[in-house]
C-alpha cells in the first residue's frame, strides 16, 4: 500500500507540478514582475500621464526588461542593461528554476496527501479511479486554495499583512476544517455529520482571518485583483489535473497488483 501511495504521488505530483509551472509563467509571473516594479518605485500608481490620471500599464505586455532607476533589476526579473546583463540573466534563470522546483515539490507533497486519502477511502470500501480522483482534486483545491482565499487572498509582493504566525494558524485551521467538512459531506450518511460538516466549513470564516486594519499596497488594485483571480484559476486547473492523474495511477497500480 505504501509503495502504491508513493509511486502514484510521485508521478502525479511531478506531472501536476509541470502544469503548474507552465500556467504560472503564462498567466501569473508577469503580474509578479509588474508588482515588483511598483514595489521598487520603477512604476508608481497614478504616477504617469496627466495629473490625476492613472498610468496605463498592460500586465500582459510586461517583459523582464526594465529601465534602471537605482535598483537591482534582478529583483523585478529585469534583464538588466550594459555590464549587468549577464549577471541579471543568471539571476533570472536561477529564480525561475527555483520557482519550478518549488512548485513540483509542493504538488508532489499534495499528491502524497491525496493518495493517503485514497488509501483511507479504499479501506472504507470506496473505489478510487480517475473520475473519483478528479473530484478529490477539486475538493483539495477548495480546502487548500479557495476557502483560505476567502479570508486571506493571494497577495502581491509589497502587500502589508497581519502577523505571519496568526495567518499561518488561521490558514492551517481553515484547510483542516474545510477538508474535514468536505469529507463528512462526501462519505458520511449520518444526519448529525451534515450538521458537523456545515459547522466545520463555516467556523473559520465566522472567526475571521487575521487582517490589518485598512488597506495597503503599492500596486494598483486592478493588478492585485487580476493576480488573485489568476492564482485561483490556475490552481483549480492544476488541482483537477493532480486528482485525475493521481486517480489514474492509483487505479493502474491496483490492476497490476
Amino acid at each position: 500500500m505504501t509503495k502504491r501511495m508513493v509511486t502514484s504521488a510521485v508521478f502525479a505530483g511531478f506531472a501536476a507540478g509541470l502544469i503548474a509551472v507552465l500556467l504560472h509563467f503564462a498567466f501569473v509571473q508577469q503580474l509578479i514582475l509588474l508588482s515588483e516594479q511598483y514595489e521598487t518605485g520603477t512604476l508608481t500608481h497614478f504616477g504617469g500621464g496627466d495629473a490625476g490620471q492613472p498610468a496605463a500599464t498592460d500586465p500582459d505586455t510586461v517583459t523582464t526588461t526594465t529601465a534602471s532607476h537605482g535598483h537591482d533589476d534582478s529583483q523585478s526579473g529585469g534583464g538588466g542593461h550594459g555590464e549587468g546583463h549577464g549577471h541579471s540573466t543568471a539571476s533570472d534563470f536561477q529564480r525561475n528554476g527555483l520557482t519550478a522546483l518549488f512548485m513540483i515539490l509542493v504538488y508532489t507533497g499534495y499528491a502524497l496527501v491525496l493518495t493517503a486519502g485514497f488509501a483511507l477511502a479504499e479501506m472504507g470500501g470506496h473505489r478510487i479511479g480517475p473520475a473519483e480522483g478528479l473530484l478529490w482534486g477539486i475538493a483539495g483545491f477548495a480546502a487548500v486554495q479557495l476557502a483560505p482565499a476567502m479570508g486571506l487572498a493571494p497577495e502581491l509582493p509589497g502587500t502589508i499583512g497581519a502577523d505571519i504566525t496568526a495567518r499561518q494558524i488561521w490558514w492551517w485551521s481553515t484547510v483542516l476544517a474545510t477538508g474535514g467538512g468536505i469529507a463528512l459531506l462526501a462519505y458520511s450518511k449520518q444526519v448529525w455529520a451534515f450538521g458537523l460538516a456545515g459547522a466545520l466549513l463555516a467556523a473559520p470564516h465566522v472567526i475571521g482571518a487575521p487582517n490589518v486594519q485598512g488597506y495597503f499596497g503599492v500596486a494598483p488594485p486592478e493588478v492585485a485583483a487580476a493576480f488573485a483571480a489568476r492564482v485561483l484559476g490556475t490552481a483549480l486547473v492544476v488541482w483537477a489535473a493532480l486528482g485525475w492523474i493521481a486517480g489514474h495511477f492509483w487505479a493502474s497500480s491496483a490492476q497490476q497488483d
